[in-house]
């Protein structure tokens, strides 16, 4: 992946909006890179600037500095005939799935080969070729009122298919979504990521939609880029606040002291083989008080991590660190 070509590279970006004679800033001096073949996820917060962010990539929102490049060429460089050229490679899908409600589930899909003047027999082709990759083939004649949310979000991505783009860019896509139906549209989204090699953008407030399909992630908070990295290193490593609040886990038990110290340990599936708790305990004689414990597919492999509450006294609480950290655990302190 280190060798895949760059799709965008932003340097720099901040964003700000005068609105009613006071100046709001979106984004402040962003910078990263998106390659070629991933799927990348960007994830804030609600008004951490996600959306705006978004909108820079097809050049919807212009930048105050700094620049946007996909695939080399800055997109505020661009004539008005060179970007519709561009965003003609890049499709979107979003949350409200904005499908046309008159016309039949192939029409919906048919409708970006109509806008590029592609002839009707073609278009109908390509269409159905598209609603057989999302599992819709049966459905090609209903109208989207007829639909589940899961089919027309499937529909939307069917549509966003045809044009064969080089970037889909999901705005929030499985958010109206239930548990159940949201795991099936990543699964899709990952499926046409492995077979058709189709960078995809997701932007998203919930932690386990990147956890479960994204190759890396940006995290934004307040405007600013908290953290970029891999996504299984920003799971068991997270180095900023905002990264911190997003990995960790709820905490349903409150620790029995105030002034406790809880520790985070975050382990992979093999590591979680191991009785290291028990083991701690041979080993050192400590005990420490799990206050909630899970696992998940991070990137389609296991992951767990716990929270522990570290014993009281201060040579014993570094004991238990200095054991963790000998037997190779991702560790970070929890605040109170």
């Amino acid at each position: 992946m280190s060798d895949a070509t760059t799709v965008y590279e932003l340097t720099n970006v901040s964003k700000t909006y005068r609105n009613e004679g006071k100046d709001f800033t979106a984004l402040r001096d962003v910078s990263f890179s998106i390659r070629e073949g991933e799927i990348f996820g960007i994830i804030g917060m609600s008004g951490a600037g996600k959306s705006t962010l978004v909108r820079t990539l097809n050049r919807l929102t212009d930048v105050t500095s700094g620049s946007v490049r996909y695939f080399g060429r800055d997109l505020a460089e661009l004539s008005s005939r060179e970007l519709r050229k561009v965003r003609r490679s890049m499709a979107m899908i979003f949350q409200g799935f904005n499908l046309l409600q008159q016309r039949t589930v192939i029409k919906n899909v048919e409708q970006p080969l109509r806008i590029a003047g592609v002839p009707r027999g073609e278009r109908r082709e390509i269409a159905r070729k598209m609603l057989e990759i999302v599992g819709l083939s049966e459905k090609e004649k209903e109208y989207p009122a007829r639909l589940s949310g899961g089919q027309r979000q499937r529909v939307a991505i069917a549509r966003a298919l045809a044009a064969d783009p080089k970037v889909l860019l999901c705005d929030e896509a499985t958010s109206a979504l239930d548990p159940k139906i949201t795991g099936e549209i990543l699964e899709l989204l990952a499926k046409i990521n492995r077979e058709r090699k189709l960078t995809i953008v997701i932007i998203t407030h919930e932690m386990s939609v990147v956890e479960r399909i994204c190759h890396r992630v940006a995290i934004i908070d307040d405007g600013y880029l908290a953290e970029v990295g891999d996504v299984a290193e920003v799971f068991r490593s997270p180095k900023t606040r905002a990264a911190k609040k997003l990995v960790f886990p709820s905490n349903p038990y409150d620790p029995s002291e105030k002034d406790s110290r809880l520790l985070r340990i975050a382990f992979d599936g093999l590591s979680a083989k191991e009785p290291f708790i028990a083991d701690l305990v041979a080993t050192t004689g400590l005990k420490v008080n799990i206050l909630s414990a899970n696992t998940k597919s991070v990137g389609g492999v296991g992951y767990g991590q716990m929270v522990l509450e570290l014993p009281k006294g201060e040579a014993d609480r570094e004991a238990v660190i200095a054991y963790f950290k000998r037997k190779g655990l991702a560790i970070s302190e929890v605040e109170t």
